[in-house]
């Protein structure tokens, strides 16, 4: 036994990521959200799980997370782009499992050979890697980013499937692409800080046997602190099997999301964020 706890101990060693599932933004991470006002209930699914995404002792990112679906809502950082190198190393979350398992955000080998869970266990709460593999026109698709992000452990941190859905292969390294490397970097010239939440509205299609959702939109979101008393926002969708992004006002897409939920008044930011 004494031996057992030792070698988790050391496991626990072999990856200082944190990732802690906690029970609102609000009270856990809310300095990913302008004004710490997170998008409101509109979005959330019948089984949510709020991630406060954490790696080396610091938070990073939110997401909010469908259990059911396997997929992210949204994710929500602050765009902070740096040059980098794009991790390789891809991350699961143990306390999606329950939060007696360690807040580490580990690897799947990590995670099944160093604290006695199962494959299966693990496939029960969340997408694994087997879901992502042979897939056929879609890629694994960062909701937010690795390239947002300025050095080596930020973006290792959005390498974790909680962060990424099925999007259409052209579409990621077509027009979406685009959008995150150029269009982000002019929209967000004169900005001191830059709120974004990006999401994915759920689809009718599964992929991995059923298992993971295909969204049928991508969207992003972002508002810009330009100085104490100006503010600027913009918003993109696209459909998921369409190389094409549209730029929308926040007002539009929020009002698009609205309709594509079918639930209350979608608000992604705080109200002092311009709609038009």
């Amino acid at each position: 036994m004494l031996l057992l706890l030792l070698l988790q101990v050391s496991a626990s060693c072999l990856w200082l990521g944190r990732s802690e599932v906690v029970t609102s933004f609000e009270s856990s991470c809310p300095q990913f959200f302008f004004r710490k006002t997170p998008p409101n209930e509109a979005l959330e699914p019948e089984s949510p799980a709020w991630i406060c995404q954490r790696y080396k002792n610091q938070y990073y990112f939110a997401t909010l997370y469908d259990r059911n679906r396997r997929i992210p809502v949204y994710s929500a950082y602050l765009y902070q782009p740096g040059p980098g190198t794009r991790p390789k190393t891809w991350l699961v979350e143990p306390q999606l499992m329950g939060p007696t398992n360690p807040k580490t955000m580990q690897t799947e080998w990590n995670l099944l050979h160093n604290f006695n869970i199962s494959l299966e266990k693990l496939s029960e709460s969340q997408a694994i890697l087997q879901d992502y593999k042979n897939l056929t026109g879609l890629n694994r698709g960062h909701l937010n980013p690795s390239g947002h992000h300025s050095d080596s452990s930020s973006r290792t941190a959005t390498f974790t499937l909680t962060n990424i859905v099925p999007q259409d292969e052209k579409l990621n390294s077509g027009a979406w692409k685009n959008y995150e490397q150029q269009t982000m970097m002019r929209k967000t010239e004169g900005c001191n800080t830059t709120y974004v939440v990006v999401g994915a509205v759920p689809g009718n299609n599964y992929i991995a046997k059923g298992r993971v959702n295909k969204p049928s939109h991508i969207w992003s979101s972002a508002c810009c602190e330009v100085d104490t008393n100006h503010r600027k926002a913009w918003a993109v969708i696209a459909e998921n099997d369409r190389n094409k992004v549209q730029l929308l006002t926040l007002g539009k897409l929020e009002n698009m999301l609205t309709q594509l939920y079918g639930t209350e008044q979608v608000s992604l930011f705080d109200s002092s964020c311009p709609r038009q």
